[in-house]
């Protein structure tokens, strides 16, 4: 019986970290090397629940799944959206989000896709973790 009991906690303790390995966005090779260019010289830090947008001064769509926004003082903070956002990649919609009592946004905060010459909203997707770059030495 203790034999079973060491078995089913080792097959509950393998599961959180085959799900983890799930929750990475398979990029298209066009979108990696968007990407990589983004970040070419700058150091990956541990995922954040929150970063603040004070200061963000451009926004970039990687793919449905990523958007990387830009710092003054080269920092740049890549979001993951789980599940997509649909039409976030697709001209000329746009993504709003609000910040309600802080200028931040956090996991759990929902952004919609908003097509800009009639004012409807086209789509919306959740907000994962956020991902610091910094360039090297800051």
């Amino acid at each position: 019986m203790r034999g079973l009991s060491l078995l089913l906690l080792g097959a509950t303790l393998a599961v959180p970290s085959a799900a983890a390995q799930q929750q990475q966005p398979v990029r298209s090779p066009a979108a990696q090397q968007k990407l990589d260019r983004l970040v070419a010289g700058m150091t990956a830090k541990p995922p954040v629940p929150c970063m603040s947008t004070f200061n963000a001064y451009q926004t970039t769509v990687i793919d449905p799944e990523t958007v990387a926004f830009r710092f003054s003082g080269n920092r740049l903070f890549v979001a993951h959206l789980p599940g997509g956002c649909s039409n976030l990649a697709t001209p000329p919609y746009t993504m709003v989000t609000r910040e309600v009592g802080s200028a931040q946004l956090c996991r759990g905060d929902i952004a919609t896709i908003v097509d800009p010459h009639n004012g409807f909203t086209v789509g919306s997707c959740v907000f994962g973790d956020f991902t610091p770059y910094t360039k090297a030495g800051r």
